[in-house]
């Protein structure tokens, strides 16, 4: 279009030059400086631009709530993912999947020194939204734990902590049976300086499962008489009164994921006392005895007809007293084998 014109214009001032010479160079002087000078802006070229500030907010949508600007203008999140899981030791990446508790306390004492609890979780890979920060994570497993120092900058965080622990289970036997939980009375020791008992770990019974750390550990299984009325139990070390000198003790290892079963095996039989006029006669009522070691320490006083007790392997005296009258007996005690134990009263 532009080429037309000028086209147009040349031809008129050609016209004019044949007809006026010097109308003609007036016009074609005219014309050299439109060419020079351009022809005019358009409509659009002409709208006024925004300042470039101005155009680049446009381009930018409002920010989330959970996002906040770093000094060079970018946006990043103030909450952080943190993914946690704890593993059996440092060299597997085995994951503790049962009885995991975990801890998230701010790093930053209050002003008694404890710190404030932020996050409690029994879930074996807890996933759990934190403000940005500094954090301390104590996790447990039984009696084992380990506590690490975390760092939260707006990214994902996977934490995989790594604990030296395994589990321990004690059977208690006499001979190939099992005894009821409720008969005996297990501890576990930590030894210190040479001595085997050094540090009580836990009570446990037989068949609980003792979750600890990777070590070596004393175990004690005390044999319980659970039937004690009319009886005067000597003191134990252990302070159970219903605790009996069937005591069997062993070490056990405990290795990193692995469960450890000890089997203590007693020896003990349940003994039935009777004061009797003739062997296999009638037990006589009223009747106080007194069971000793050969030594003749006092391990149990009782009083009635035909009392019984739990005694571990080994020899013993009874003596029976009734009508201000006193009669003796040794006897035996074997595994396993529960007797009655007859007093005559002559």
């Amino acid at each position: 279009m532009i080429a037309h014109s000028v086209r147009h214009a040349l031809q008129i001032s050609v016209k004019a030059l044949a007809l006026s010479p010097a109308f003609g160079k007036a016009c074609l002087l005219l014309l050299i400086l439109a060419l020079a000078i351009g022809p005019p802006p358009s409509h659009a070229q002409q709208r006024p631009q925004p300042p470039a500030a101005k155009q680049a907010d446009q381009g930018l949508s409002p920010l989330s709530p959970n996002l906040m600007p770093y000094s060079n203008g970018l946006a990043i999140p103030s909450t952080s993912r943190l993914r946690l899981m704890a593993v059996f030791g440092s060299q597997t990446n085995k994951a503790i999947m049962t009885d995991i508790n975990w801890n998230v306390f701010e790093d930053r004492p209050n002003g008694d020194g404890t710190y404030k609890l932020i996050m409690q979780s029994t879930d074996p890979v807890p996933q759990i939204e934190l403000p940005n920060g500094d954090y301390l994570v104590h996790v447990s497993y039984g009696l084992a734990s380990s506590t690490r120092r975390i760092s939260l900058n707006g990214t994902d965080v996977t934490q995989s902590i790594a604990l030296n622990a395994g589990a321990l289970k004690v059977t208690s036997m006499i001979g190939d049976l099992p005894i009821a939980p409720n008969r005996t009375m297990i501890s576990v020791f930590v030894p210190d300086r040479g001595n085997a008992e050094g540090k009580l770990v836990a009570n446990v019974k037989a068949g609980d499962i003792l979750r600890l750390p990777e070590g070596t550990y004393h175990i004690v299984s005390t044999y319980l008489d659970t039937a004690t009325s009319n009886q005067s139990p000597s003191p134990t070390a252990s302070g159970n009164p219903n605790a009996t000198n069937s005591i069997v003790d062993a070490d056990a290892k405990v290795q990193i994921g692995k469960l450890t079963e000890a089997i203590l095996r007693h020896r003990v039989a349940v003994m039935t006392l009777k004061l009797v006029n003739f062997v296999g006669g009638e037990a006589l009522a009223n009747t106080s005895f007194t069971v000793l070691t050969p030594g003749g320490d006092v391990l149990r006083e009782m009083i009635g007809a035909f009392p019984s007790l739990p005694l571990a392997e080994g020899e013993y005296v009874v003596i029976a007293r009734r009508d201000g009258k006193a009669f003796q007996r040794n006897f035996n005690v074997v595994g396993g084998r529960d007797t009655d134990i007859e007093v005559l009263f002559k």
